[in-house]
């Protein structure tokens, strides 16, 4: 039997084959050079640009301009006041904190804080348990039907509640709710009201989050004797802070500026800086309050700028974990 080993071409004669033998002179392949711009990481910006200018200019109109009259007249006396209309004046300011109104804009403070921490509260376990579920038909139809509840308010939602739990309402009347202090006109009746459309948005606010974490982290929990308890406390919930904080503030901004629903419900039973802002540019408690009326805007335009100061670093640095 042949025993003799196959001979095995060197190196050095594979590299002579495949640079074209032995005479042919040694070429290293090219390498692809990047152009200076790619050094540079330089990258087109005018397309970029060009596709947000509609975005822009509406932002302007809609928001800008409308902002700029407001600062305008807060500033100014009403066309209306005796001496000076239109000159420069503090009084508007320091009267849309003062009083009243005080009392409106921390009704609608205390009222917003309240609904968003229930709401907060509330949403994340129901959107914990959407988020889980094997029934994929059951997670889109909670998933569409809070799209549409989120979006839900107004005067139709405040006459379902009138219906539901008015004085007259079906389950006042089932339960006999009036008895037992139930009144759904009142500060803890608007709160109830306002959970309708909170809950379902802090739903859809959490749910990306909570698909954000990962298996591994569970399993590598579970894997060093970690309880489900502490699982969330020590890597579920830090890392979805951010997430709970920004939905927060979100919800702390949507009921913030509701209005048509508390108009329809309570009038002015419960005191709210929206329902203030109505009475005065329509003069229905005093004429000539419509620059003060403008104040309060401002005031409130001040609160929605904090609040979105809060909740843009959350969601970058929510979205830097769950990336």
């Amino acid at each position: 039997m042949n025993t003799a080993p196959t001979p095995v071409p060197s190196s050095a004669s594979a590299a002579d084959q495949i640079g074209g033998g032995a005479g042919a002179p040694r070429t290293a392949a090219p390498t692809p050079r990047a152009t200076p711009a790619k050094r540079r990481g330089w990258r087109p910006k005018g397309g970029a640009w060009l596709a947000t200018l509609p975005l822009l200019v509406f932002f302007a109109i809609a928001f800008g301009l409308p902002a700029v009259a407001i600062a305008i007249g807060a500033f100014t006396l009403s066309p209306d006041a005796p001496s000076g209309a239109g000159s420069f004046t503090t009084a508007n300011l320091t009267a849309s904190v003062q009083g009243a109104y005080w009392t409106a804009l921390l009704g609608s403070i205390k009222l917003s804080a309240l609904t968003a921490l229930i709401g907060t509260v509330v949403g994340l376990p129901l959107a914990q348990a959407v988020v889980t579920s094997r029934f994929r038909l059951f997670r889109e139809a909670v998933l569409s039907a809070s799209g549409v509840l989120a979006n839900f308010g107004g005067v139709p939602l405040a006459f379902a509640f009138v219906a539901t739990l008015g004085n007259a309402g079906e389950l006042t009347k089932s339960f006999d709710l009036t008895a037992h202090g139930w009144t759904l006109y009142s500060f803890n009746g608007l709160s109830v009201v306002y959970l309708y459309f909170l809950v379902p948005l802090m739903l859809l606010t959490i749910t990306p989050a909570l698909e954000g974490l990962r298996v591994q982290w569970r399993e590598a929990a579970a894997n060093n004797g970690a309880t489900t308890w502490q699982y969330w406390r020590h890597v579920a919930l830090p890392i979805l802070l951010p997430s709970l904080l920004g939905g927060y503030v979100m919800l702390f901004g949507s009921a913030f500026a509701a209005y048509a629903t508390a108009a329809a419900m309570v009038g002015a039973s419960v005191p709210l800086i929206p329902l203030h802002i109505a009475d005065a540019l329509s003069g229905n408690v005093l004429v000539g309050q419509g620059n003060v009326a403008l104040a309060l805007s401002l005031d409130m335009i001040v609160v929605a700028a904090i609040v979105m100061a809060v909740y843009l670093p959350l969601q970058r640095r929510s979205a830097k974990w769950l990336a």
